[in-house]
This record gives structure tokens, C-alpha cells and sequence, in this order.
């Protein structure tokens, strides 16, 4: 339990400071994928339980196969749901991603129930996080300062009231959803259009004023590309997923073929 609180503050001090934190993220719920990443130096694993059919059950299989192999692993919430946070964080999570964060009031209450007293209102239990029983006094003491919650910024309304959502201190960061921040804007799937281009430098800019870590998705990871994500202002980067991994290894197998078989 020390051991994983050391690293759990460590990371949080790398998205106070703002520093460069690679992620890696899964949609398919076997932890062999987890394993498999965090033979590479990943800061942290992503579970997408949002666009995903990974169970509770999973997710906790998943969790702690990255603490096993030396990461840390921090779920991303299908909703705004009291009960799943809950039980991802008793699952032994190290944090949580939470989605379309628009509002203060809605920080308030992602607060309130992934936080001990007397920051929050998170109940009190006896599972995996707490050793079973048998860490439960230094895990309850240590989380409130090791978690870490960061929000998704995914509407023309949440970046309205980002200056509103960065000024908590219990939000580590946040993480741009450009796909959707498209939508609100009207203009679906338009990533490259000027609209959604300068709402997300907006992003980047009060996160660059407020010191707080800013965050992307990286679909086709490469050093050009990552280095690109840098120079726009994110400090840390979801390096794709399994799902692009095999999207993008079946698309290139498809093309050799076609090749071979003409």
C-alpha cells in the first residue's frame, strides 16, 4: 500500500507541475491488454467504461493488473453516477476520468463523492482499495491528497465556464473532447474546422494561465505527432487505444492482402 500511494502522489505532483505524462487506454475488458502496455513506461492506464461494454468486474481486473505490473489506472465513468464511482474507486482505481463536465456545480458534486470528509461525502467500506481491511486506515488518510479526478471538457458550455472548473483544486486537470466539442459547435466531426480549433487553444490557454495539466487523445501516436501535442500546449497524451491499435494493424493487413491476392 506505501508503495502505491508513493506512486499515486507522484503522479499527482506531475499534473500539479504540469509535466509530460504518457497514458495508455483500453475499451476491451481482458487485463492481458494491460499487461501487455504496461510493459512499456505508461504514467497511467485509461478504462473508456464510457464507450465500452467493461464490466465492474473487469474494471477491477483491470486495475489491478496495472498496479501489479508498476502503473496506476484510472477508469473514465460511463456518467455522472455516484454508486459506479464508488465502486470503481473501492475497486482499488487510483483516480477517476470523468465525462462532459460542464458546469461548477457539477465539479461540486464529482467532489463530493469521490473525496473522504471533509472535502467530500465518499462513504466509508471495506474492499480492495483497503486492503480489505487490512489498509484501511492508511488508505482512508492518504486519498483525499493522492487521487486524482480529472474533467472532460466536451461542450461550447464547458468551455463557457472552464475559468469556473479550473478553479478547483481538487481537479488535477482536464482532458479535451474534441469530437464532441465539434458537435456542440454544430459542425460534427469537423476536428480541423476553425471554430473547434480555437475553443480547444482557448482550453489550453486557461489551463497554461490557471497551472493546471491539460490533456489529448492521440489517435495515430507517432514522435511527429506527439511532439505536435506539446507545441499546442497539452502536457499529457492518451496514446491511442487497443481498439485503434487493432483498427489500424487490420487496415494495414487488409491492404497487403488485396496486394497479394492480384
Amino acid at each position: 500500500m506505501k508503495e502505491l500511494i508513493r506512486r499515486r502522489k507522484r503522479l499527482k505532483n506531475k499534473f500539479k507541475n504540469c509535466e509530460r505524462i504518457f497514458a495508455a487506454w483500453t475499451s476491451i475488458g481482458h487485463p492481458s491488454i494491460t499487461e501487455i502496455f504496461c510493459k512499456a513506461p505508461f504514467d497511467f492506464v485509461g478504462i473508456d467504461i464510457e464507450h465500452s461494454t467493461i464490466s465492474q468486474e473487469q474494471s477491477q481486473r483491470i486495475i489491478a493488473s496495472a498496479q501489479a505490473f508498476g502503473s496506476l489506472c484510472l477508469p473514465r465513468v460511463a456518467s455522472h453516477n455516484m454508486e459506479m464511482m464508488k465502486r470503481l474507486m473501492d475497486s482499488g482505481a487510483d483516480g477517476l476520468i470523468v465525462p462532459m463536465v460542464d458546469t461548477p456545480e457539477q465539479v461540486e458534486q464529482i467532489i463530493e463523492w469521490s473525496k473522504y470528509s471533509p472535502l467530500g461525502k465518499r462513504s466509508f467500506g471495506i474492499a480492495r482499495a483497503q486492503g480489505y481491511g487490512f489498509d484501511f486506515q492508511e488508505y482512508a488518510r492518504s486519498w483525499n491528497d493522492s487521487s486524482i479526478v480529472i474533467a472532460q471538457i466536451e461542450s461550447v458550455n464547458a468551455v463557457e465556464n472552464i475559468e469556473a472548473i479550473l478553479s478547483f483544486e481538487e481537479i488535477d486537470g482536464v482532458m479535451i473532447g474534441p469530437y464532441d466539442i465539434s458537435s456542440s459547435l454544430g459542425i460534427p466531426g469537423q476536428l480541423d474546422h476553425p471554430k473547434v480549433k480555437k475553443v480547444c487553444r482557448d482550453v489550453i490557454e486557461s489551463c497554461r494561465k490557471n497551472k493546471k495539466s491539460c490533456g489529448t487523445q492521440n489517435t495515430v501516436p507517432d514522435s511527429s505527432s506527439i511532439n505536435k501535442n506539446f507545441a499546442e500546449g497539452f502536457n499529457f497524451v492518451v496514446l491511442a487505444s487497443d481498439i485503434f491499435a487493432l483498427w489500424k494493424w487490420t487496415e494495414r493487413m487488409g491492404e497487403h492482402m488485396k496486394t497479394l491476392k492480384s
